[in-house]
């Protein structure tokens, strides 16, 4: 990786789009810090992350984390690219059931046009849906005054709420609209995928936030958190070693194809793999198990008079206990299984096999050789889905052995996203140097 940065910074275009890309970066972190006026920066603070109530919502604990901060700080991004992400996966498994979505997919440059516009109009919904949400469940915080009675008046525009509640919603969409127009402009004119990378520095930011205030808290007379630094800092290191090797395994399935003479030439005979990923899907299984496990308790939040059967939520189906451990576990398994049906087909290999003259060694072309796909791709499947449930539950486990204060630095979401983001960077620098550094056969 260091390496690949030193021969990207000696070509001028991409030292172009490296300086672009950070100057774009820039101007997110700095969105994140710009407070809406009116906002209780310390009411959704300890709402969100719990440092009041002493329970932490862990859905939107988890959206504060990939935002940086900026939804627990009340901040202009405070939604951050989450809508983008949401409408996103639903313009993905929409494409599987809807033709017409199906059919754009398949029109190249024009129907990923149309995809796109599609994915934005949803975002904005998703953004409008979300910002309402948040004022709803933490009204309490938006500059409010207690009249005789004990209600709560809000002191902004003349104590007008429906006013107060259109203006968060206007700004926290407008902040969640600019984020994905600053993750567009990255992906076009800058380096590797601008989502991703906004995702990557929305974490990054977080776990440098809680370490550099556990450096903070070192004294002359406590050195205690200098030793749970290096610990965790030691400890994660070899976590994210552990699943940059899984990550980077694969199977490879070896394809031979028959020689073809045509007129007076020979074509074929030449010999291809199939590359096979453990880790195909991703991070995708998580993130949609940790949405759908947490989906109840964000809608009961919501609620106020659903108080009584959060706390009893919150109590019995909270992180770390047995029903929460296997019905993740198995939502994990079972997304799993789904996405890689979606990404990998293997009918249509096995007829495009067929059609180019080539075959598996041992398996005769046709619905046999889809048959040992699929065989194949189970099997891998379940590997990937044993390792993603031991990864869920795996760092929080071993982080606790070095200090509590730590634990939630990097969530399980978080490191496998950092990890597939940092490697994904490195082949498209890679693969940008290839195309600067070729000068073509004539030379």
């Amino acid at each position: 990786m260091i390496e690949t940065l030193k021969n990207a910074f000696r070509n001028k275009d991409i030292r172009k789009k490296i300086f672009l890309t950070l100057l774009l970066l820039l101007v997110f972190r700095v969105g994140c810090y710009i407070p809406v006026p009116g906002l209780s920066r310390g009411f959704l603070e300890g709402a969100i992350l719990g440092t009041e109530t002493g329970t932490a919502n862990s859905f939107l604990s988890l959206m504060s984390s990939v935002t940086g901060g900026a939804l627990a700080n009340g901040t202009l991004f405070a939604l951050g690219i989450g809508p983008y992400i949401n409408a996103s996966i639903i313009v993905q498994l929409l494409t599987v059931g809807i033709p017409y979505l199906e059919r754009l997919s398949k029109e190249g440059e024009e129907g990923r046009k149309k995809i796109t516009n599609i994915t934005r109009m949803i975002t904005i919904l998703l953004a409008v849906v979300q910002s309402i949400g948040i004022i709803v469940n933490f009204a309490g915080g938006f500059t409010a005054d207690t009249s005789t009675d004990g209600n709560i008046q809000w002191s902004m525009f003349y104590r007008q709420q429906w006013l107060a509640i259109i203006y968060m919603t206007v700004i926290y969409t407008a902040g969640a609209m600019l984020v994905m127009w600053l993750g567009e402009r990255i992906t076009d004119f800058g380096v590797g995928n601008g989502i991703s990378l906004i995702i990557f520095v929305g974490i990054i930011s977080t776990a440098g936030d809680a370490i550099l205030n556990k450096f903070f808290e070192i004294g002359a007379n406590n050195i205690t958190p200098l030793f749970e630094v290096i610990g965790f800092l030691a400890l994660a290191t070899v976590i994210f070693f552990a699943i940059v090797y899984v990550d980077l395994a694969e199977r490879k399935i070896h394809v031979q194809y028959a020689k073809q003479v045509r007129g007076t030439k020979m074509y074929g005979g030449q010999s291809s793999v199939i590359p096979m990923k453990i880790t195909g899907s991703g991070v995708m299984p998580l993130i949609f198990a940790f949405a759908i496990i947490s989906f109840p308790s964000m809608i009961m939040s919501f609620v106020p008079a659903w108080s009584g059967a959060l706390q009893w939520w919150s109590t019995h189906f909270s992180d770390g206990t047995w029903p929460y451990v296997i019905v993740l576990a198995v939502l994990i398994f079972a997304f799993s299984f789904f996405y890689a049906q979606i990404q990998f087909n293997p009918e249509d290999v096995s007829k495009s096999i067929q059609q180019n003259g080539g075959f598996i060694q041992g398996i005769r072309p046709g619905k046999p050789t889809a048959q040992y796909l699929k065989k194949i791709n189970n099997r891998i499947t379940l590997f990937g889905a044993i390792f993603l449930t031991v990864v869920a539950f795996v760092p929080s486990f071993i982080f606790s052995f070095v200090t509590v204060d730590l634990i939630n630095v990097f969530s399980t979401t978080g490191i496998l996203i950092v990890v597939s983001v940092a490697l994904e960077l490195d082949k498209q620098l890679q693969s940008q140097i290839m195309m600067k550094n070729y000068k073509g056969f004539l030379k």
